[in-house]
């Protein structure tokens, strides 16, 4: 069974790999399957920049509470592949699976747009093992959005970062209040990359609009600063006095 879904996802991924070579790269359609709460703000934001976006939803309350805001919606079971053709989802170039509470469903809808060939399917987990699942599905992309709000959130409460976002392979982002021995003297001057590991990319100064920070920016106390590097060492840069 093993052998049989690496061989599987190898041929969808070579598959998706030449339709995602030869597609328009300017198509702004999106279904978005599943409209509670994560759903259902995620496609009204992307009607607000600009996208063509599908809701879908097997309950018609969300459908009619939401239909006038999207550009097409529709009530639909898309764990049913049939129902993905005859909405023409796979046309589109991406889908996101809104499904939180239902995670067979999840699992099958995502299986259906895997089916479907969708290049760019993005997928909500509700734990670490259901995003696991979705992973190992194929899924190209895969949130967690309570979890990563709860740790960014706990970064926030507990440390003196303005905001803090993590990416893959232990790298984060930090907004923070510039620490006191940073200040008064040029970056290239004060070597904040070789003493603690960091990188100082933006700078804010009261009243003012960011900037992009180089080596002879000086930091001057009060300064917001945009910082980058490995999460512990942002962390550390952080709380420094």
């Amino acid at each position: 069974m093993g052998n049989y879904l690496h061989s599987l996802r190898r041929r969808r991924h070579k598959r998706l790999t030449e339709q995602y070579a030869h597609s328009d790269h300017s198509d702004q359609r999106v279904a978005v399957i599943g409209l509670g709460r994560f759903g259902s703000s995620l496609a009204n934001e992307l009607m607000r920049r600009g996208w063509d976006v599908l809701g879908i939803d097997t309950d018609p309350r969300l459908i009619q509470r939401w239909s006038d805001s999207l550009t097409h919606s529709a009530v639909a079971d898309c764990t049913d592949p049939e129902v993905l053709k005859q909405l023409g989802v796979a046309e589109f170039t991406s889908a996101v699976v809104g499904i939180g509470t239902d995670i067979e469903a999840s699992i099958l809808v995502t299986s259906n747009l895997l089916e479907a060939d969708v290049p760019n399917i993005w997928a909500k987990a509700i734990s670490r093992q259901h995003g696991q699942i979705l992973e190992r599905l194929g899924a190209h992309h895969v949130v967690l959005p309570e979890h990563e709000m709860g740790e960014r959130v706990a970064h926030l409460v507990t440390g003196r970062m303005l905001d803090f976002i993590e990416f893959d392979d232990d790298y984060a982002l930090v907004k923070t209040l510039a620490p006191e021995c940073t200040t008064g003297v040029a970056l290239g001057q004060s070597l904040v990359r070789s003493k603690y590991g960091v990188t100082v990319v933006g700078i804010k100064r009261p009243g003012q609009d960011f900037t992009h920070a180089t080596a002879d920016t000086v930091v001057e106390q009060g300064d917001v600063v945009i910082v980058t590097g490995r999460t512990s060492k942002v962390e550390a840069f952080a709380e420094l006095m």
